[in-house]
């Protein structure tokens, strides 16, 4: 064999090589990306978005897609612009701290509270009792039912790199299947015409105010950072690579919650001549499965409820516990916090999912659209370039968001306040001021410097 064909034969099998690693490489990150999303779907479709759509459905008759198309901007929409921004920032806190570090940490400790502990969390088991095992049977009380369901959910948490993958690879698969035979019976055989009577030109900022009253990006910072720290896990070591494949994570997530609420809708309009706004959504919901279905049907909506709450308590107990040992620098075990996480809402979950969402109503109605304002403002970073607009777009928020929890008559005055962002203008508008008056600081702080010079 002549030396150039030897030369020519090493060259083509090491191409060869290189191809058949990056391939490797390729499929390997596709299928991380297809596990983190679909653990990031299960996380987010909690049971109160298993029962907002059917009831914009209901709402909505012939007109439901223009009611859809609201609430998935409220929702996923704000939600991908949330997982994007704190993917770029690099953490929750990168964008919070700007408003000042003290008023950071304190939003984000008593966001991690609500999503843990004191609200989130006890209401998935809440809500699975009195969906998934009290219509069927009542010789089990919800005390030893919150036992077993956070026993699970601790077993299921207690290792935090496995639970991306506990979620992504088992849970949801069987979350997917049992949708998908609910509303892929709904388009098949559909329960009745649609209204065609509703006309409202107020459909589109309903949906808006439904989609934004999930309220679904106020966990962002901490599942983004999980998510980041999950890729991690599985060898992606650049900081890049991390923010690359987690907004692709994201955006699979949003497409599956996209069809999914869509094909909720669609079920809720099915019954539009048969139901009208004053219909309880949990009600509305067991309707529409029990006319699909008959009783049988119930055991799927069963399934659906538990392994949708399942997910999200599993999720929001590793990212809460997460969290409360990366900003305790490891003080607080990760262990020993999903544990007490585990065992409060065990306690907690047993006063009722009224009750739990009357506490966290006005909580969330005050936290939630500051963490929005701060993330909408760091989208635009290039051009509040200083900290000023963070802050005073940051208090702005804040203090309006109190009046509107105390429900005072002047706060539905302000634009925007039928759809929940009575908060928005206002905050937009001492930003561009603080930004006006941080460049002008800068200008003279330059000025001096170069006197000095």
């Amino acid at each position: 064999m002549k030396n150039g064909q030897g030369n020519h034969i090493v060259t083509r099998y090491y191409v060869v090589f290189y191809l058949h690693e990056k391939g490797e490489e390729s499929m390997k990150q596709k299928v991380d990306i297809i596990v983190v999303g679909f653990a990031l779907f299960s996380i987010f479709f909690g049971a109160s978005n298993l029962i907002f759509p059917p009831f914009i459905g209901v709402t909505s008759g012939s007109e439901w897609l223009t009611s859809f198309l609201g609430f998935i901007l409220g929702d996923v929409g704000i939600i991908l612009l949330s997982i994007y921004a704190v993917a770029k920032a690099g953490s929750y806190q990168a964008i919070m701290g700007r408003a000042g570090k003290v008023f950071g940490v304190s939003l984000e400790v008593i966001t991690m509270l609500c999503l843990g502990p004191i609200i989130a969390i006890p209401r998935t088991a809440a809500t699975t009792f009195e969906l998934s095992i009290q219509p069927f049977t009542s010789g089990i009380n919800s005390a030893v039912f919150s036992v077993i369901f956070f026993a699970v959910t601790l077993l299921l948490t207690i290792r935090p790199s496995k639970v991306m993958d506990i979620i992504g690879k088992f849970l949801t698969p069987v979350l997917l299947l049992a949708l998908v035979f609910l509303i892929g019976k709904g388009f098949i055989s559909p329960l009745g015409s649609l209204n065609h009577t509703i006309t409202s030109d107020d459909l589109f900022a309903t949906g808006l105010t439904q989609g934004y009253q999930t309220m679904d990006a106020l966990a962002i910072g901490g599942i983004t950072a999980f998510m980041m720290t999950s890729f991690l896990s599985k060898g992606y070591t650049d900081k890049q690579e991390q923010i690359k494949l987690t907004i692709k994570s994201a955006i699979l997530a949003s497409c599956g919650l996209v069809l999914v609420y869509g094909g909720l809708t669609y079920l809720g309009a099915t019954v539009s001549t048969q139901f009208d706004g004053s219909v309880s959504q949990t009600a509305l919901l067991i309707a529409i499965t029990k006319q699909l279905m008959g009783q049988p049907g119930l055991i799927i909506l069963g399934i659906i409820v538990a392994f949708a709450c399942l997910t999200t308590a599993i999720g929001l107990t590793s990212v809460t516990s997460k969290y409360f040992e990366d900003v305790t620098n490891k003080k607080l075990k990760y262990e020993y916090v999903a544990i007490f996480i585990c065992v409060f809402s065990a306690i907690a979950s047993n006063v009722g999912v009224d009750t739990i969402i009357s506490l966290s109503v006005p909580v969330l109605t005050i936290i939630y659209p500051v963490s929005v304002a701060l993330i909408i403002l760091s989208l635009f970073k290039n051009f509040f370039t200083s900290k000023l607009p963070y802050i005073l777009a940051g208090y702005t928020t804040l203090v309006l968001s109190i009046l509107t929890a105390l429900q005072l008559p002047i706060m539905n005055q302000l634009p925007l306040a039928k759809v929940g962002f009575n908060w928005l203008l206002p905050a937009l508008i001492v930003a561009l001021v603080g930004q006006m008056m941080g460049a002008k600081q800068e200008i003279k702080i330059e000025s001096f410097v170069k006197e000095l010079d």
